[in-house]
């Protein structure tokens, strides 16, 4: 009996394997809301990184979290680092696409509490 349960858990684990090698490696994670301002007001807010405190939640979770900027002061290749409490980690944000009024994209590196890069 115990030989046939184990022979199941090793026919299981081996089909999950097989199955997780035919996952693509890579992950997208998109995000809408609806926000009642024109679309040009709104994109002058995240594109700046100097702005974000007023409206970004994490930035009231620690007052006294170190913040630092260099690059441009708006647009691709404006980077935003943080250091903080336990809540807040620290890390660095680079604004690597900006299209006026309609599209940011921005490379986003946690390096604590835990490590990862988005």
């Amino acid at each position: 009996m115990l030989k046939k349960i184990g022979i199941v858990v090793v026919v299981a684990v081996v089909v999950i394997l097989l199955w997780a090698t035919t996952q693509p490696g890579t992950f997208l994670v998109q995000r809408t809301a609806v926000i009642n301002a024109k679309a040009e007001k709104v994109f002058a807010q995240i594109n700046d990184f100097h702005k974000w405190g007023a409206w970004s939640p994490w930035e009231k979770m620690d007052p006294a979290m170190k913040r630092n900027f260099s690059g441009p002061v708006s647009g691709v290749g404006s980077v935003y680092g943080w250091e903080g409490n336990g809540q807040v980690g620290s890390g660095r944000m680079e604004i690597t696409e900006s299209v006026p009024g309609s599209k940011i994209g921005v490379n986003l590196d946690f390096l604590k509490p835990f490590e990862a890069h988005n």
